[in-house]
């Protein structure tokens, strides 16, 4: 099968999201500038440098009282900082209680009944228990084609890890099993994983 996405692909449902798959889940956190926190997850999400360490993500839609956009990037817009929250298996029903279209007034942290905990470098909340979070300044908006879509990217100025995530002095992922977003409306998750050395090492 081949198809132009512009001319539609004849399916009932989208495959885009399938084929590019698995994505991380990005939980955002942030704080407007009247104090409100939000916290959404993006599977548009992914790191994007080492040094100095980048991250980005992306919302593509729209929500009818924030002007155009969503309550994540209104928010960054405001305050120019945001938190990624690394979501765990264990987290999955909160996770997904998040990403309803609940208007900003509402307190997805409290909607979903998720402990927070204050951000160090930033004036943001965090999820308390995630296995690793991270404190982001943001260095750039980019509006994208279509209707909706923006790209946010930031630097990572403050990480935090889970003690109970460290194995040996690394970041053992299949202590908590992170969570990622497939097609439709599936999700994978990593319960177990290999090494492969790069040719010379």
């Amino acid at each position: 099968m081949f198809y132009e996405p512009r001319n539609g692909h004849g399916l009932p449902h989208n495959p885009f999201n399938a084929i590019v798959t698995p994505r991380p889940i990005g939980w955002i956190s942030t704080r407007g500038r009247d104090g409100q926190d939000n916290l959404a997850p993006y599977s548009f999400f992914n790191a994007v440098a080492y040094v100095p360490p980048q991250v980005m993500f992306a919302s593509t839609s729209t929500k009818p009282d924030r002007d155009g956009t969503k309550d994540s990037v209104a928010n960054i817009r405001e305050t120019g900082v945001f938190c990624v929250n690394i979501v765990e298996h264990a987290a999955r029903d909160g996770m997904n209680t998040t990403s309803g279209p609940w208007p900003r007034e509402v307190d997805e942290f409290q909607q979903a009944g998720i402990p927070r905990t204050p951000c160090r470098m930033i004036d943001a909340a965090r999820v308390a228990n995630a296995p690793a979070a991270l404190e982001c300044r943001m260095t750039q908006i980019v509006t994208l084609a279509g209707e909706a879509n923006f790209m946010v990217l930031g630097e990572v100025i403050g990480v935090h890890m889970r003690d109970d995530c460290l194995q040996d002095g690394m970041f053992d992922i299949t202590r908590f099993k992170p969570l990622a977003r497939c097609g439709y409306r599936d999700y994978a998750v990593v319960e177990q994983v290999f090494s492969l050395k790069r040719p010379g090492e």
